[in-house]
């Protein structure tokens, strides 16, 4: 009889990856963290566990999108008050956070929840080249699908 696996947060090998976003389209860049955070390319990954690896994500001002969303995408917040409502188009927010706009990216393909919440903690995200992750030694991600554009 065999039994099923079921990882714990004790056996959890987690590795540290960087991503050089220069050129990545913002969607296949998000849906690709999202997948390493939450531990998917991995043989042992298991839903109710954290079983993801640390991301470290470069050059987050050079992100690109397709089409005309530089123009038309908006991100929306509000501040509770009455008129508080607001709106920021795309490429006025990636001038000003671009961390930001990776970010709500990838956070909105991560789970709803606590352990959502967890994973987005195994996040870094720099707008420049320079991290200060060096001492955990990041490998380099390496994209198996076409996620720039142009290519």
């Amino acid at each position: 009889m065999q039994k099923t696996y079921m990882a714990k947060k004790e056996n959890a090998d987690q590795q540290w990856y960087v991503i050089d976003a220069t050129g990545l389209t913002l969607g296949r860049l998000a849906s690709e963290v999202a997948r390493l955070l939450k531990g998917k390319h991995k043989p042992t990954y298991t839903p109710h566990v954290n079983m993801g690896d640390f991301v470290v994500i470069t050059n987050a001002s050079k992100v690109v999108v397709s089409g005309k969303k530089a123009e038309q995408k908006y991100y929306y917040r509000h501040s509770g008050y009455p008129g508080g409502f607001k709106r920021v188009r795309y490429d006025e927010m990636l001038a000003r956070w671009p961390e930001r706009v990776v970010f709500l990216a990838v956070k909105r393909m991560l789970p709803s929840n606590r352990l959502g919440r967890t994973m987005l903690g195994n996040l870094k995200i720099y707008a420049d080249s320079q991290h200060p992750h060096g001492p955990q030694k990041p490998s380099a991600w390496v994209f198996k699908t076409r996620s720039a554009v142009g290519k």
